[in-house]
């Protein structure tokens, strides 16, 4: 055991990548739907720093870590933010996260005195929240790893108390929610009703129900790709395109009847085609802002983003990785490869430009002292990247410069950034976690079981402030809920990662 000790101290990187298998290993232990996902490298961590203390890795390592992961999620979620900011409903669920965070706050604070210092309650309140940027702002604030010794103690009842209370809850009051098909469906039909002839196209699509889409048009024999501007005669025949097949049946009776494969038995004028969005000079814009050189007349009918089939409206805002699937003349094919890229690559790729800039301003917004009477002044440190990044979420693209990040590249930022972090944490509070244990006995584990107990609610409201998303990477898919990509043309229910 000294050799292994010897060695580890000798080589901290080794200790810290070590840290990081071993612990997501332990994370993939499943028992009954339930496991700890990434948090698990914080308690392996803890026993890797009790075991080598002298094998901590630089605390920058840690820092660098929780920053990327702050901007990771602001980028993604930043639109969707400021929008539930603005509508009623998202001000209601602010406001009760709101209370059930100062709530819990208070009662961590009242368990201060005797042998629970106010590192530890701070812990205690961060780890039953489950929020790691709470953890660094404490230890910045007191500028040591008490807070870390209280968050491992909660960590476990953050992460699986909520579990196994929604799951009683459902158990009893036993839901039903209505799930999103998978996909896009389309319907051919024939116009019939006199209210819809003579009209055009963007006309008529205002009188159907939302989330149905005319993609292309039947005319004379003839198949084009449906335009606002176009007039619709009778006969003839319009693809309609919806992922709800209710409301395709309800266009279908507005505007007329069935007419199966008049459209898509004849390729000759329009094909199907599906392009990766790799081009930069399509990225951050929406589709009704995209026009292929040439006059190339192309409709779009869907966009597969991650793994989610978004409706082609006009408003979609294009990222990084999503697949195009349109419609266009097999002529035109090259040409419309090329203008949207058409790599597969576009599935990892983000601009190191924007990354950073981003956080090079998000630290020095948090750098920055704001004078509070009565507290003197304070600086926010490295909240100031989330903040930055909600910003740059929201504003997509800023000139030449896209700020988004493909999905599948943001995750693997987010995972590696808390990775890093909760590792780099757990090593240096190895030893005074053990210490502190040892002193208190049960007695955190008795406080931490006490305020569960009796706030739960508040905890959950805890984790719906943050940026209003489920975020846990690395963590099994256990929710369903829906989230919106920040593009005004993607509402749908996706699989909620659990956050962190």
């Amino acid at each position: 055991m000294q050799y292994i000790r010897t060695i580890l101290e000798q080589q901290p990187m080794v200790a810290l990548f070590l840290t990081i298998a071993i612990g997501y290993l332990v994370g993939k232990i499943n028992i009954k739907g339930l496991s700890l996902g990434a948090g698990a490298v914080l308690f392996v961590a803890l026993a890797i720093g009790w075991f080598t203390p002298k094998s901590v890795p630089a605390a920058m390592i840690g820092t660098f870590g929780l920053a990327l992961f702050l901007c990771a999620v602001g980028i993604q979620y930043g639109k969707e933010f400021f929008r539930g900011l603005a509508s009623s409903e998202g001000r209601k669920a602010n406001l009760l996260a709101l209370g059930g965070v100062l709530f819990s706050g208070a009662v961590s604070l009242a368990f201060v005195g005797g042998r629970v210092k106010l590192g530890q309650a701070l812990g205690i309140f961060a780890g039953s929240g489950t929020s790691t940027s709470s953890l660094q702002a404490a230890i910045q604030a007191l500028g040591n790893d008490d807070p870390a010794v209280g968050y491992s103690v909660a960590y476990p009842f953050g992460v699986f108390g909520p579990i196994l209370l929604l799951y009683l809850v459902f158990m009893i009051l036993k839901p039903r929610f209505a799930t999103a098909g998978a996909g896009q469906e389309i319907l051919e039909i024939s116009i019939r009703n006199p209210e819809a002839i003579g009209k055009s196209i963007g006309e008529v699509t205002k009188t159907l129900p939302a989330g149905v889409q005319i993609t292309a048009v039947r005319d004379d024999h003839h198949n084009e790709p449906a335009s606002p501007e176009t007039i619709l005669r009778e006969d003839d025949v319009v693809l309609a395109v919806s992922a709800d097949k209710q409301m395709l049946e309800q266009a279908r009776e507005h505007l007329g009847e069935l007419a199966p494969g008049r459209i898509a038995n004849d390729r000759r004028d329009l094909d199907y085609l599906r392009v990766f969005a790799s081009a930069p000079s399509v990225i951050g814009k929406p589709l009704n802002a995209l026009a292929l050189p040439g006059g190339i007349q192309y409709s779009v009918m869907s966009v597969r983003r991650g793994d989610s089939d978004l409706l082609g409206q006009p408003n979609l805002v294009l990222e990084y990785g999503d697949r195009i699937a349109l419609l266009a003349g097999r002529a035109n094919f090259p040409a419309v490869r090329r203008f949207f890229g058409d790599s597969i690559k576009g599935t990892s790729e983000f601009s190191y430009i924007s990354i950073g800039l981003g956080m090079a301003l998000g630290f020095l917004v948090g750098a920055i002292k704001i004078p509070v009477p009565g507290f003197g002044k304070i600086a926010i440190g490295l909240a100031g990247v989330l903040v930055v990044a909600l910003v740059l979420g929201k504003l997509r693209r800023t000139g030449g410069i896209s700020w988004t990040i493909p999905l599948s590249a943001n995750l693997v930022l987010r995972n590696l950034g808390l990775t890093l972090f909760l590792a780099q944490v757990g090593m240096a509070s190895g030893p005074k976690f053990v210490a502190t244990v040892a002193q208190t006995g049960f007695l955190f584990l008795g406080l931490e079981r006490h305020r569960l107990d009796r706030f739960s609610a508040s905890g959950a409201a805890h984790r719906t402030v943050r940026v209003q998303a489920a975020i846990r990477p690395g963590g099994r898919h256990r929710c369903r809920r829906y989230r919106e990509s920040g593009n005004p043309g993607f509402l749908k229910q996706t699989s909620a990662d659990r956050s962190t």
